[in-house]
């Protein structure tokens, strides 16, 4: 891949600041996800609001909307962007073999630039939440499958996962 692909480096290699300026302000909108895997035990306990810490969803809820907001001062070299949305779906898997949280954070702005970048730090940030909030009970918990399901608007499109 050479550099010119790249948008974040310069024709020199170095990093740079992408310039949205000319860019037209649309509406873009990304879906991000990430799992927790976690004892059906530690499931239990949030599903039935017995974690001591407290409502285990309502703050990976918050925590995601507000880490979709400070994103920029997160990841170097991504824009402050106006947000106008985020939705943070929370869903309990306790299905036979898999024991998980599934997170969807869904990110919108009318904006020069995408909300990928918002997206997967919200979807995250949600999952760093509940590892937090359950730790004392299941310390072997696993954050994982963290992807970018789909985006729309902008130059480049649409994009949705397979």
């Amino acid at each position: 891949m050479e550099n010119s692909q790249l948008t974040h480096l310069d024709s020199s290699g170095s990093a740079r600041m992408v310039d949205v300026s000319t860019k037209d302000i649309t509406t873009r909108e990304a879906t991000a996800q990430s799992k927790v895997f976690l004892k059906k035990e530690t499931l239990e306990l949030i599903t039935q609001g017995n974690i001591p810490k407290g409502d285990v969803f309502a703050s990976a809820r918050i925590a995601g909307i507000m880490a979709a907001k400070e994103t920029h001062r997160l990841i170097p070299l991504c824009h402050p962007l106006p947000i106008t949305a985020v939705n943070i779906d929370i869903n309990a898997d306790n299905s036979a073999n898999a024991h998980s949280i599934i997170i969807a954070a869904t990110v919108r702005v009318n904006s020069q630039t995408g909300v990928e970048m918002e997206a997967l730090t919200a979807a995250s940030i949600a999952a760093l939440t509940i590892y937090d909030m359950c730790k004392a009970v299941d310390r072997g918990m696993t954050i994982s499958d963290v992807k970018l399901l789909k985006k729309s608007g902008g130059r480049s499109g649409s994009y949705q996962s397979e």
